[in-house]
């Protein structure tokens, strides 16, 4: 076989190993995934009424905050799902598994592989399960075309490759699976301190650099623009950029981290 069919065959049964470590000890995702529905529902119909009158034209709509926050949500859904990446990967180092794998004669990058599509694949179903439980509550984007919903997924797709690899190394870099979901926290809160809830414009100055300068605003302004039709202007390739540049970092970083030889 040549390298690459290695690769290959190699990668595909590291990821069915944590598909299958996924389906039968699915706590962790389903905890994660709790979040992002929770503040949903709570935003929605809890704060929709007093937020959407204060950032609209006075009017209280809570269908359009709705509409407004679930790009944000769907942004939150794939931060907090790479959490567990990050500590599948760290779990993987601290109990052994992966000393072994490295005896084995199989493609030394395959593990690392395995683990970054299997989160991307769990990323996008979990952007599933939590659009449609918006769409259930009243979300609709009517004005969207096919090739805006194609650019949507593959926007999606896109970050949550780029966030998976930022996990994957703080996973590598972490002693334990308790510190590797501590360090990773970040991917969760970083959507908060942006434009998710309520626009840039509408925070306080001081605050506002925090929330624009950041890979979220942008990523969401986007997939705001695709699916609602309001304006992206040059956040469409500050998010591109913002992506492939965290994708490569989180490559380069995990890549080091997993080639280092063990203590």
């Amino acid at each position: 076989m040549s390298a690459l069919s290695l690769a290959v065959r190699d990668s595909s049964t590291m990821l069915r190993r944590n598909l299958l470590h996924a389906w039968r000890y699915p706590s962790l995702t389903l905890n994660l995934l709790l979040t992002p529905v929770v503040l949903l529902l709570l935003f929605v119909y809890i704060f929709g009424s007093v937020m959407s009158a204060g950032i609209g034209d006075g009017g209280a709509d809570r269908s359009e905050y709705l509409a407004y926050i679930v790009p944000g949500i769907l942004l939150l859904t794939i931060g907090g799902t790479t959490i567990g990446s990050a500590v599948s990967v760290s779990t993987d180092m601290s109990e052994g598994i992966i000393a072994r794998f490295r005896t084995l004669a199989i493609h030394r990058g395959s593990v690392l592989i395995g683990h970054v599509v299997g989160s991307v694949l769990q990323c996008m179903m979990s952007v599933v399960l939590v659009g449609a439980v918006a769409v259930a509550i009243g979300f609709r984007s009517t004005d969207a075309t096919a090739l805006e919903w194609i650019l949507a997924l593959g926007l999606l797709t896109l970050v949550a490759l780029a966030l998976t690899w930022i996990a994957v190394g703080m996973g590598l870099s972490s002693p334990n699976a308790e510190a590797a979901s501590n360090n990773a926290m970040p991917l969760m809160i970083l959507p908060l301190l942006s434009s998710a809830f309520v626009p840039v414009d509408a925070m306080p100055g001081w605050f506002q650099p925090i929330a624009e300068y950041q890979p979220f605003t942008p990523a969401i302004e986007t997939l705001r623009g695709l699916l609602l039709g309001s304006e992206i202007g040059y956040n469409g390739w500050l998010a591109v950029a913002w992506c492939l540049g965290l994708a490569v970092l989180g490559y380069v970083w995990s890549k080091s981290l997993y080639d280092r030889d063990p203590k």
